[in-house]
């Protein structure tokens, strides 16, 4: 079997990696459209209050004018006030009311101490009253249906019979027991109060509120209202060119807007609305991938990083799809702007506000108010992306939903004002969705650790946890070896000032500065920055030895940080920072003391690489110049301006910095802000005199 040769292996490799990359575009899109809600999209948008500038719209078909909401309020209350409420007669409450009275009466006759010859008198009276109230109906009134008056009208059913009656006409139990009193009353022979104490305990309810009856009655009105009110008939103009969309016009468009929809599921294809579909949602996903390959070309040709990408992206279209099909009660709820802050966050400004840019224009398709939503989302989240540009506090993320926030609040005022045209129309409970959203945002802190976990990434959130001089590595560097402790921090101001200056991630050029030199620890004293004592163990070991041990610290910081898990991209300020350059000092000591001897030059030179980017390029001219910075007996602006001018030039010389993307124009500000900030560490007084 023939053995492929590396160049056809990486051809083979990059031609599978295309075909992956298609495939995960291909998968996307089907998920994207499958996801979506299959209906026409509805070409006119229109809101109250704003004025029609399209030309005069012809309805092509008759169709019926839908009620609006408030309409729809308006009817279906009035059709539950139509519905009298029922009340069930009960027959039985005054049959074994009237025989206890009988027992009642004849108990309590007998502790009373009245005239033997008066019973019947008081039992006929008590009886007859009794039977009256029960006869006439008693019940217990509804607050319900006492609208400014605490008499309504009722119907009740006996037997399956109807009747219509006044609560007014009947009795409740205060007004049967004042009725009572006021008849006994005008018996001056008869005790009042023994007949009225045996009587009330026999007065219950014989009429009875039937609320499930009365509900279905009032289900009944409601379902049998009209959704319709008038006609718009074909040829008819809905609204004309110039015209304020009113409330009636309002209506007319939302019912043209219905009939369309119903119009198109029954005689439109709804093969060619899958494919209007895929067409656009192909287009967005083309530009994601053609602005990767032209502008971020290390994320296109990763695939890993290409699946995270397509993965957010689609998460939130199909979370979007979702919610119109569960019929959320508004799709603001739904935090748009986790999409820019996650993709900020582990790439860059640019790619977020692409993606972000990208995914509105899809949503805009299958919302209600396109315009007004692509505002709204559009500005929030460049807003986000603007918020947390450099993102060195954990706080930033809260301030960052606060700021959103107040963005959302300005453009909810501004669009309100446009629509309404008044302070006081304002519903402001519609705000309340946009408050939901931002928290929801939030998610984006865990949602970034499972990221960087699955697609093995480094956040700016992971570098700010690395450059806390706590972190275990960093403790034990300022435990073990002190001065190259001192010297990091020092490089890390230096490189990070540079960066800020030039362009480029300064939380990472900190990390990376901060981690570079760890691999000392395993003999610090073998680096002048933390010998104390005056005594020097190169000065017993031959110079190859010597640079072999200064050489090694580059190997060991990346076995050190590979155990204490740092991520790869710091580590690849410690494999660059010395770049392939020689340990000039002991390679030269050699040529001075041995010039007779042959030398193999890559025993006194780093392994590399060379810097790769503007970070690892700016932290090898921090380091050489810090480091060389320290020999100078007396520092003063002229030494200064010298070393640095020296070191750099060297660097150059040296060819370290040509893959480093560093400009000519970068050298001279990066030369700049070194030599301000060495004057500032060791105190140099500038002589303006001569300036």
């Amino acid at each position: 079997m023939a053995t492929l040769t590396p160049s056809r292996q990486r051809a083979l490799m990059r031609k599978y990696a295309r075909n992956v990359k298609f495939i995960m575009m291909l998968l996307s899109i089907a998920i994207i459209v499958v996801s979506l809600p299959k209906q026409a999209k509805f070409r006119y948008e229109y809101d109250k209050g704003k004025i029609w500038n399209l030309k005069d719209l012809v309805s092509p078909y008759s169709f019926a004018v839908l009620k609006s909401d408030e309409e729809m309020k308006e009817d279906q209350a009035a059709a539950v006030r139509s519905v009298m409420p029922i009340y069930q007669q009960d027959k039985e409450t005054p049959q074994q009311n009237l025989e206890g009275f009988k027992n009642d009466f004849e108990i309590k006759w007998r502790n009373a101490g009245l005239k033997e010859n008066q019973k019947q008198t008081y039992f006929s009276l008590g009886y007859n009253l009794l039977k009256h109230v029960y006869e006439t109906g008693v019940l217990a009134l509804n607050k319900k249906y006492q609208l400014g008056d605490e008499n309504y009208r009722i119907t009740i059913l006996q037997n399956n019979v109807a009747k219509e009656t006044n609560t007014s006409q009947l009795y409740t139990r205060e007004t049967a027991l004042s009725y009572i009193d006021q008849v006994l009353s005008t018996y001056k022979s008869i005790d009042k109060t023994f007949l009225i104490a045996v009587m009330q305990n026999r007065l219950q309810y014989n009429l009875n509120y039937d609320e499930k009856l009365t509900s279905r009655f009032e289900d009944n009105a409601v379902d049998g209202l009209s959704l319709t009110r008038g006609m718009v008939q074909k040829g008819e103009v809905i609204v004309s060119k110039g015209s304020v969309i009113n409330q009636e016009i309002y209506q007319k468009l939302e019912s043209f807007r219905a009939a369309f929809e119903d119009n198109v599921r029954v005689s439109g294809d709804p093969r060619l609305v899958v494919l209007g579909q895929v067409l656009l949602v192909a287009i967005v996903i083309t530009l994601l991938m053609v602005f990767l390959y032209l502008f971020r070309k290390d994320i296109y040709f990763d695939n890993r990083l290409v699946s995270l990408i397509l993965l957010v992206v689609t998460a939130m279209l199909v979370t979007l799809s979702l919610s119109i099909r569960v019929q959320l009660p508004n799709l603001y709820y739904i935090p748009y702007c986790i999409v820019p802050i996650i993709i900020r966050i582990l790439f860059d400004t640019r790619l977020a506000l692409n993606i972000h840019l990208l995914v509105v224009l899809v949503a805009g398709f299958f919302v209600p108010n396109s315009f007004e939503f692509a505002y709204y989302e559009i500005t929030a989240g460049m807003v986000a992306i603007y918020s947390i540009k450099n993102l060195i506090r954990r706080e930033q993320f809260l301030i960052s939903a606060l700021i959103i926030v107040g963005n959302y609040f300005v453009a909810f005022l501004g669009i309100s004002f446009i629509r309404e045209g008044s302070l006081y129309s304002i519903d402001w409970m519609e705000f309340v969705p946009f408050i939901f959203s931002v928290v929801l945002t939030l998610l984006a802190y865990p949602l970034i650790y499972i990221f960087e976990k699955i697609f093995g990434l480094t956040s700016d959130i992971t570098l700010i946890e690395l450059t806390n001089t706590n972190a275990p590595l960093l403790r034990k560097l300022a435990f073990a070896a002190p001065g190259t402790f001192q010297h990091s921090l020092q490089v890390a101001n230096l490189a990070e000032s540079a960066i800020y200056s030039i362009g480029g991630n300064a939380l990472l050029v900190r990390a990376g500065a901060l981690y570079h030199d760890i691999g000392k620890m395993e003999s610090p004293l073998y680096f002048i920055e933390n010998q104390n004592s005056g005594f020097n163990p190169h000065d017993r070991l031959p110079y190859q030895e010597s640079a072999q041990l200064i050489i090694r610290h580059v190997s060991k910081g990346v076995e050190m940080a590979r155990k204490g898990n740092i991520p790869e991209i710091v580590i690849d300020f410690i494999r660059t920072h010395h770049g392939n350059t020689r340990v000039d000092y002991f390679y030269q000591s050699y040529l001075k003391n041995f010039p007779e001897k042959i030398i193999d030059e890559n025993t006194f030179r780093y392994p590399g690489p060379i810097p790769f980017s503007r970070e690892t390029g700016v932290l090898m001219l921090a380091d050489s110049v810090e480091a060389a910075s320290r020999s100078l007996h007396e520092p003063n602006a002229q030494s200064i301006d010298a070393l640095v001018d020296r070191i750099i030039e060297y660097k150059l010389d040296q060819e370290q910095l040509k893959d480093s993307d560093i400009t000519l124009k970068d050298i001279e500000t990066i030369k700049m802000i070194f030599k301000k900030m060495l004057m500032g560490i060791y105190h140099v007084r500038i002589d303006y005199q001569n300036n």
